[in-house]
């Protein structure tokens, strides 16, 4: 497609699509297929203009040279063709919403000023007083209720302003308050579906069982309705359907409520995005559209209480019990003054609109704004916890460690063909989604180590091990503990030595076949880049104790501790003995933040205040876990400490500067300083900007 560069700097490009008219839908086209190719970091494209902003990574070059990053973008420009091209869009994107509410602002400022300048005063005073009646309704009807709220002063100063022939004041008043409700719900329905796009579910393949009982791993787009997918301990389920066989325990509360983990049986309802957490289920699929878990999400993240943190709350609860206050001051001004106008002026500020309205647009703001740095937030709340806790606990394993941990070597025992035991341990590894058993899969499939599924029902032992049958014979893989102690394998005779030489720098992956031990498997767990800075960031930004917490080895547990710079750590922990931690944690008056990825993470997840998921980890976690941030950036944690700080900061400023202002407002206008006019004008033009405020970011863009 034809385009032309209207604008270039070093790693950025403003480009003009030449097209008369850009659609929404052809703008998320051209969106996605620009973020899918090599270098590029972000892109923005703009459907009014025809214009996309594109920043990519720049490799050093000389003046004489083209960057190849650069060259790619102009070659897949060059090839761009809304007809032709195959990107994946989101069933739904935030643009729709966008373009929407920009318009309805628009069109409102628009049509305000129209009617101040073209229609002649009589007509304008006749069109306030029709617009005022649903404002009358909603406060005459909240009276009926037996409430004193927000609508009821904003009815009561309407009316006031009509009776007193001050249609002018009316209709600002009006206009204000429609603005406001307007960004309100422009603001709520853009970081919700941000939100939910972030949450949706990210499943590329599944299980599905063949009609001769074999089980295949096929993209999640080739199932059809009516086919039977098995889904295992920890894993996700990813479409609408029913148990046709098999018996679990699924956890489904971010739909249905329910805290406790639900068990089904055949013939039970399954909801895609609910999680198994013990058992296995043959599942008949009902439905292989995704807008069923999208939707849900949505009302999800609209009817939750979680969105709402406590300093939130407490500004909600206290707009509601400073109405009667301001009915008490109106009331008092008129009583002493007998000047209407001077108790007009108090009834035209309140301090509801501006505490109601900035705080829920703050948190949802700053939601937004964790989302653009890869970090999903379920609710203000867990902001709020994580801006004031002390405590930091991780998981080593795929969370300070990297998330694709490689197979450094196979160290056969009793005998055992080194492909052979390898290709068995992949065998089993492959039905759990764990990053070390990733590993033990990837690389088999890197020898070309393929295998039939010789082996019966495999049964996942959290924090332990796998155990199956393969011709009969017990066939175990696991941790040391499970292997030797749990299990009670035996080391072959004469192989003792061997064993204990094994170096210490690898974890250690045990693979007993009958009762004997046949393989060990050493897995090299290089440590995250950014792991270091991470940790002496956060604990430069307040955090007092940071703990490392692993079911490996002690002398892992400690190589790792001692790379990343935790003083504390604790090895060959159970998952209850993580929860027990930081309930001990709780008792002496801490908050503690939860970093985890995977099954054995989520009791502790679920016990810590602030439970974070890494992405790249088992679906039981990230279902768990309050926030959840990318796999390949461990200074996100930072960064949420960062927000999480500067949205307290900023609902504490808004709070104060509300009440101060408000109240500055009703002092002048009960001494007759201010006219009601004014006051309304101040009021909601200071409800405005402070909800304009709480809409920024919280971290400067040259700071990102």
């Amino acid at each position: 497609m034809k385009c032309r560069i209207l604008h270039e700097l070093p790693g950025r490009l403003r480009v003009h699509m030449c097209q008369c008219h850009m659609t929404l839908a052809e703008a998320d086209i051209l969106e996605c297929y620009l973020k899918e190719i090599s270098g590029v970091t972000e892109v923005r494209v703009y459907e009014r203009t025809a214009d996309a902003v594109i920043r990519y990574r720049s490799a050093p070059c000389t003046a004489e040279e083209e960057s190849p990053e650069r060259e790619e973008i102009l070659r897949a420009l060059a090839a761009f063709d809304y007809d032709r091209v195959s990107v994946s869009v989101p069933e739904h994107t935030s643009r729709a919403v966008q373009h929407e509410y920009v318009d309805r602002l628009a069109r409102s400022i628009l049509i305000r000023y129209s009617k101040m300048m073209f229609l002649p005063l009589p007509v304008r005073n006749v069109i306030t007083a029709v617009k005022a009646v649903p404002y009358l309704y909603r406060g005459l009807k909240s009276l009926l209720h037996g409430k004193l709220e927000v609508s009821v002063l904003d009815a009561t100063s309407i009316l006031v302003s009509l009776l007193r022939r001050d249609f002018s004041t009316a209709g600002q008043v009006m206009f204000l308050l429609g603005i406001g409700d307007i960004m309100d719900e422009w603001t709520h329905k853009k970081s919700v579906s941000d939100l939910a796009q972030s949450m949706a579910l990210n499943v590329d393949k599944v299980w599905l069982r063949c009609a001769d009982g074999q089980e295949v791993l096929v993209p999640v787009d080739q199932v059809g309705i009516g086919d039977l997918i098995v889904v295992r301990t920890g894993n996700l389920i990813p479409l609408d359907g029913e148990v046709a066989e098999g018996e679990a325990t699924v956890n489904q509360a971010s739909f249905t409520g329910e805290t406790m983990p639900v068990h089904k049986k055949p013939g039970s309802s399954l909801y895609a995005g609910s999680v198994i957490e013990e058992g296995e289920l043959t599942i008949r699929v009902r439905s292989t559209s995704g807008s069923s878990r999208y939707d849900r999400i949505v009302s999800m993240i609209e009817d939750s209480e979680k969105l709402k943190s406590s300093a939130e709350d407490k500004a909600s609860h206290l707009a509601d019990r400073l109405v009667p206050w301001t009915f008490g001051a109106t009331l008092l001004t008129w009583a002493i003054t007998r000047n209407v106008t001077r108790a007009t002026s108090i009834l035209m500020v309140d301090f509801c609109c501006a505490l109601k309205l900035s705080m829920p647009i703050a948190v949802l703001s700053a939601m937004r704004e964790a989302s653009g740095h890869h970090i999903t937030v379920k609710g203000g709340k867990f902001m709020e916890a994580c801006a004031e806790a002390k405590t930091v606990v991780f998981d080593k394993t795929g969370t300070l460690t990297q998330a694709t941990p490689v197979v450094h070597a196979v160290v056969p025992f009793h005998g055992e063909d080194e492909a052979e035991m390898l290709r068995l341990a992949a065998c089993l590894e492959e039905h759990f989604p764990h990053s070390v058993a990733n590993a033990v899969v990837r690389r088999a499939k890197e020898l070309g180590l393929d295998h039939e599924e010789k082996h019966s029902k495999v049964e996942y032992v959290v924090a332990h091990g796998i155990v199956s049958s393969v011709d009969g014979t017990r066939v175990c893989i696991g941790s040391y503990h499970f292997i030797f102690e749990d299990e009670g394998c035996v080391v072959p005779a004469g192989e003792e030595e061997k064993l204990a030489a094994l170096p210490d720098e690898y974890s250690h992956l045990y693979l007993s076949v009958g009762g004997v031990l046949s393989a060990v498997i050493l897995i090299q767990d290089p440590i995250k880049e950014e792991a270091v800075l991470a940790i002496d960031s956060l604990r430069g930004q307040g955090f007092e104790h940071l703990v490392m917490m692993t079911g490996d080895s002690e002398r892992t547990a400690r190589a790792v501790a001692a790379s990343v710079g935790i003083r504390e750590y604790r090895a060959e922990v159970l998952p209850e003995e993580k929860s027990s931690f930081i309930r001990s944690e709780h008792e002496q008056g801490r908050k503690v933040m939860m970093v985890g990825d995977g099954i054995n993470d989520s009791p502790a997840l679920s016990e810590a205040d602030v439970g974070i998921a890494i992405s790249s980890g088992a679906a039981i976690a990230r279902e768990i876990a309050d926030i959840t941030i990318s796999e390949d950036n461990l200074m996100a944690l930072s960064t949420l400490r960062e927000l999480s700080v500067g949205l307290m900061d900023r609902i504490h400023w808004n709070y104060r500067t509300i009440i101060a202002f408000n109240s500055a407002l009703i002092a002048l206008g009960m001494v007759g300083i201010l006219p009601p006019s004014t006051t309304a004008f101040l009021h909601n033009a200071s409800t405005v900007a402070i909800s304009l405020r709480s809409m920024t970011n919280l971290i400067a863009k040259d700071a990102q």
